[in-house]
């Protein structure tokens, strides 16, 4: 699941030669400094928020209509429920890839409302990056944007376009499997960054999803919009509606976790001088030892 005005967040230092790690919750492109992205450069350079707000929900209608799609897809084409799952889990990474290529330069390709709310916190520690205004707009249009997705799928392939799914995930082991899942992208999107490694990221939160497709119990949601999108459809990708509260929260568990997980192992992010937001300080140290460590919690 991702920006500041003519910023460069990669850049090399002249006395180390290697590119600046001094990062926050850049998630992927120019600006370590600034709003979460995931695919280029700062949004907020190019977009106005309604601009951005549209490119979330159209991504997340496109990622929904890729899982939900490719998902039926797959049951009509085969009785194997291994070759169903591989089906649909390299659908998802290939169309997410795409995603927050074509996106990231948009909005930031977050397409996920914890990815948009952990942005919103370690912005604010660090002074700068994702606004309250901001996450207020991107949310919704990740919401509304996952459940236009499914009915969309659904329609491509003849089936009821709104059907709640009678898939249970409730069990306790699904829970855990979304809350490690949920941890491990947060720690990818917002740890990259903090290494000098974020021009990475579309393809390593592409490859980690298709990943925790397999290695995870609960084949990895780890987004509350588009867990919210697949209980509409009563398909193979679906949720029931019942299962979709506990889902949630193991998410925000998850990306809690996923946040200290980055505090620990990165340390603090350094605040953004007021007077220096517009530009990159290129010998900035990229971990910085202390024991007082944030404790992230999610609103």
């Amino acid at each position: 699941m991702s920006a500041s005005p003519g910023r460069e967040g990669s850049r090399v230092s002249a006395s180390q030669g290697r590119e600046d790690p001094h990062a926050t919750a850049s998630l992927g492109g120019e600006d370590p400094h600034g709003t979460a992205s995931l695919g280029g450069e700062d949004p907020h350079a190019t977009a106005s928020l309604g601009r951005r707000a549209l490119a979330e929900a159209v991504g997340s209608a496109v990622l929904v209509a890729v899982v939900v799609g490719s998902g039926i897809q797959a049951t009509e084409l085969s009785r194997d429920v291994g070759v169903q799952l591989l089906a649909n889990s390299l659908a998802t990474v290939f169309g997410l890839g795409v995603l927050i290529l074509l996106l990231g330069p948009v909005s930031g390709a977050h397409f996920n409302p914890v990815v948009t709310l952990a942005a919103w916190i370690t912005g604010r520690r660090a002074g700068d990056g994702l606004t309250t205004r901001d996450a207020a707009a991107y949310v919704p249009a990740q919401i509304a944007g996952a459940v236009a997705g499914a009915v969309l799928a659904d329609a491509m392939f003849g089936k009821p376009l709104v059907q709640w799914s009678t898939h249970d995930r409730s069990a306790g082991h699904l829970l855990l499997g979304e809350t490690v899942a949920t941890a491990g992208l947060i720690l990818l999107i917002f740890g990259l960054p903090r290494v000098g490694r974020a021009n990475f990221t579309p393809i390593a939160v592409a490859s980690y999803i298709g990943a925790a497709y397999w290695f995870t119990s609960s084949t990895s949601f780890a987004n509350p919009a588009v867990t919210i999108g697949r209980t509409v459809t009563n398909t193979f990708a679906g949720i029931a509606p019942g299962s979709a509260a506990p889902f949630i929260a193991a998410q925000a568990v998850g990306a809690a976790a996923g946040l200290a997980l980055t505090a620990a192992l990165f340390g603090r992010p350094t605040p953004v001088p007021a007077d220096s937001r517009t530009s990159v300080r290129a010998d900035a140290p990229a971990v910085h030892d202390g024991p007082d460590l944030p404790a992230p919690t999610l609103p």
